[in-house]
This record gives C-alpha cells, structure tokens and sequence, in this order.
C-alpha cells in the first residue's frame, strides 16, 4: 500500500508531528548558542591570528560538500607526478581546517568543544561545534578566501599505495566549492561548467570561480585514485561504508522519511579522507603518541542478523560473499537496497577511541578500514580530530607533541563516547517519531514481515516477550509481540503507532 509524505498541515496529529521533533532539543538537553565568555575569546582569537608562513595559495585546491554547507572542513588538490616504476604516481594534496589555531588551551572555547564533542544534526537543523564565526568563518575553507590549514602531502604509487607522506601548517586558498551533485554532473559533462539550482545555496563565486578545467583535472584523479583505493580496501578486506543517509526531510509543508543514496563521487571522496585517516594512525603509532579509532570485526550474532534482514529486503547476502564485496554490490537506486545499506550499521559495533603515550596498544585496527586508523579529516565538526591534527603536525616537523594534547588524550575516549551516544539518540529519536507518524494511521491493518530476532523481554514489568521484525513497505524494523522464530516469514497486524512515545508495535496473525 501506498505511504504518502506527512502533510504537517492536514490534522492535529500531523501537526503534533512538527512539534514532537522541535522538542528534541529540549528533550535531549542540547546546548542553544555560545556563552558571552566563549564568544569575547572568540573574538579575540580571531583578532590575534596569524598565518602560518608556509604559502600554498597557488595550488587550486578545492572542496567538495552537501549542497549549502558553510563549515567546509577539507578542501584537496590531486596530480599525477613524476614516474615510478610500473607507471606514475599520486601527489595528493589535502587541506584540513587549522582549528586548533583557534582555540586557547584551557580556555572557554575548549572547555565548551569538551561537553559537546562534535556537531549534533536535528531535523530543523544543528547544534554545532564551534560557533558560526570559527566554524562557518574564519576556520572554514571558504573559496576565494586565504585561511589557515595543515596541508597533507600523500605520495602514492601507481596503484595508490602510500609510498610517504608529511602534514605541515600552511595558508591556502580554495578556488571552488562544489557539491557532490555538481562535481559529478562535471565529470558527465567532461568538463562543463557545474550547473547551479536555486537551493544549493551557492554563490556563482563559490561553484565556478576557477575554470572549469582545473577543477576537473582534479576531480578525474579523484575518481582514478578513489577507485583504486577500493581496489586496496577489497584485497585488504575492508568494508568501509559510505552509508546512505536515513533523514528526516521537510521541504515547508511535509515531513518524510527519506535513504538519501551516495553518488559514486562520494565514495571516492571518502577514501582520500580515509587515506589521510591511515596516514594519521601511521605517524601517531611511529611516534608512539596519540589516538586512534578502532573497531573488532562484527560478531556472529550481528551477522547472523543481518544475513535475516538482507532476505527480508530481498537482496539475501550469500554465505561466501565477504561484507565487503556483498555492501559494494548494493544498488543505491532500489529503496530496499538502500536500506540494507543503512541497517549494515549493525555490523559495525564496538567502535571507540584507543589512546596511547608510550607503549603502543594491544588493539590498533579499525576493523572496516583493515587498518589502523585514526580521525583527523573533521576538526570543524568533531573533538578529537583537533588534538590528531596538533600531535600529527608535531610529529612530522620533529618538534615536541604539546602538553595540552598529551594531557587531553586519558580523556577524549570518554569525551567522544558520550557525544556519540547522545547524536545517535536523537538521530533514532528523530526516525522513530518519524516512523510512528507514517504507520499512525495504518492501525490493524496487516503486513508480511520477517522476523530479524528474539524473543526478549519488553521491559514493561509484565514479562511479555517480544521479537524483532522487518516489515518490505515502508522498510521500517520493529517489535512484534511473541516468541517469533528468527528468518521466518510472518503477517503481522498493526497494534500501536504512538509519536508521543515513539512506539511502534506489532502482534502476530
């Protein structure tokens, strides 16, 4: 049966809707706006700024981000260089936002970064990191403006293995800020200008102010490095995802649930993040200081549950097809598929921070990279990657790692814990108002399911057990009352569908 997106202005209950999501942010505590003490330290910081003194301003680097975003955390710059045996080689040049220039040790501004520890999206908008003025100002890598990075310099061989690589603090200047969607229309184009819609939300000096050329010079490296990057991840058996991503989207009038599918231009954007990430852990783990991110390979139990909700969708993972090659087999145009992306999530548990300052840890591989790897590429919008940048930048210019990123390290597993914690609450809070909205108006009416896992109790005091289910239309999981036989097929009736406690309930036919 059809589900139609919410017009928020239909009912009282639709409207309810509009209010339920707003109150995310108070439900969940978060912050609104900055101090009068952060933002009178901002301000002095952003008057006492210097500039690094290494200038890169000739290279025409550029960014690539979602329509309308203002904090621009990257900006790359891609050649091919002298040759190597067996062909060529990659220079990759990438630029990460120099935020730790901004921000006084000890100060408001970091103490205020620590109770956050990254951006947190709602549905109506965000709560940012840093304020607007660092963020989305003067840390930011606007075009055609001059800002403070550290400069990655990647040297890849012809298969793009890392052959070296170095991180300085230089000033750069983007020339162009592209979205995903118009470098890839560039690519298509071979070489057109990118085209430009009314709601990306740039200006014609942000998209085009370089000539088309140079930016597409770049953006075919991206492309010939990012596939053979994954080329690498698949013989390393990795499984990074590039996740499609599950939002809750409302265009002035209605609310819907929506898998917003990557482009390809994404993936390959992602691995030249990921290479950085690599090259990180690198540096940290030879200098014997520092952070990484780590994972373990998922357990039997995810696995075994994931295998149910792939033939639930009806694209069923085959018993000798790695997660890796299965994931990369998804087709992001089929809703169901796409889902199957988004619900891989479960197989990537167990991520944390493992610090280090001395000995090196037992635990250094995250496991859907295959590799160490640590977060560096995100200063703008996450805590940790500030003190990755300051130990890494430290490391390669054989100075001392600052005390105030040693001291911090103890600290930031739990700092960025927490935080993760509290974005993934109110993301699932988000979607499972969003979910109860659309089937609130399906109660007792049927549905084919499968049944993901169970039986559990409910936790309600009165001992019912209940399963876990996946119904195809909308591709929504959720409980169904009974001890139910995982991988089964069943017809499920809709007993509950409540915004208010974001319930969603099913009993067996």
């Amino acid at each position: 049966m059809p589900y139609s997106p919410i017009d928020v202005h239909a009912s009282a209950a639709q409207r309810q809707l509009i209010q339920a999501l707003a109150d995310l942010k108070t439900e969940f505590g978060l912050p609104e706006g900055f101090s009068p003490e952060v933002m009178a330290e901002v301000q002095q910081m952003l008057d006492d700024h210097p500039l690094p003194d290494l200038d890169l301003t000739d290279l025409p680097f550029l960014t690539l981000d979602p329509p309308g975003s203002r904090d621009l955390d990257q900006a790359m710059f891609l050649q091919r260089v002298d040759p190597v045996a067996g062909g060529h080689s990659y220079l990759v040049h990438y630029a990460i936002a120099d935020l730790p220039s901004f921000v006084l040790p000890g100060g408001a501004l970091d103490a205020e970064t620590r109770r956050r520890g990254q951006t947190i999206y709602t549905p109506d908008g965000r709560v940012p990191l840093h304020p607007a003025e660092l963020g989305e100002g003067a840390a930011s890598l606007s075009a055609g403006q001059i800002r403070p990075a550290f400069v990655w310099q990647i040297k890849l061989d012809a298969e793009a293995e890392m052959l070296s690589m170095e991180v300085r603090p230089a000033r750069i200047r983007s020339v162009a800020r592209l979205s995903y969607q118009q470098a890839q229309e560039m690519l298509a184009d071979d070489g057109h200008a990118a085209r430009t819609t009314a709601d990306d939300g740039l200006t014609a000096a942000d998209a085009t102010s370089a000539p088309p050329r140079v930016c597409l010079e770049t953006l075919c490296l991206l492309k010939e490095i990012g596939l053979a990057r994954i080329a690498l991840e698949h013989q390393r058996g990795g499984a990074s995802l590039n996740a499609p991503e599950q939002e809750v989207e409302h265009d002035g009038h209605q609310y819907r649930l929506v898998f917003r599918p990557g482009l390809p231009i994404e993936d390959w954007n992602a691995q030249i993040s990921l290479l950085t990430g690599m090259a990180a852990a690198k540096l940290m783990l030879a200098g014997r200081v520092g952070i990484l991110r780590t994972m373990p390979e998922p357990d039997s139990d995810a696995v075994d549950r994931y295998r149910r909700q792939s033939v639930a969708l009806g694209k069923p993972w085959p018993a000798d097809m790695p997660y890796g090659d299965y994931l990369r087999s998804l087709d992001h145009t089929d809703p169901k598929q796409v889902a199957l992306m988004h619900a891989a999530t479960s197989l990537f548990r167990g991520a944390g921070y493992t610090p280090f300052d001395g000995a090196l840890p037992e635990q250094r591989v995250q496991a859907a990279v295959a590799a160490p790897y640590a977060h560096t590429t995100a200063p703008l919008r996450r805590l940790v990657d500030r003190f990755v940048l300051s130990i890494c930048s430290a490391l390669c210019a054989g100075d001392e790692v600052p005390q105030w990123a040693r001291d911090a390290l103890p600290g930031l597993p739990a700092l960025m814990m927490a935080s993760d914690q509290l974005a993934n609450r109110v993301n699932r809070a988000a979607v499972d108002t969003v979910e109860a909205a659309l089937l609130s108006t399906h109660i007792g009416q049927e549905f084919d399911a499968v049944v993901l896992a169970g039986p559990r109790s409910n936790g309600n005091g009165n001992g019912t057990p209940r399963s876990t289910i996946q119904i195809k239309e909308p591709a929504v999981s959720a409980y169904c009352e009974g001890v139910l036989e995982p991988g089964s097929n069943v017809r499920v009736r809709l007993m509950q569908a409540d915004m208010a406690t974001r319930v969603v309930l099913f009993q067996q036919v």
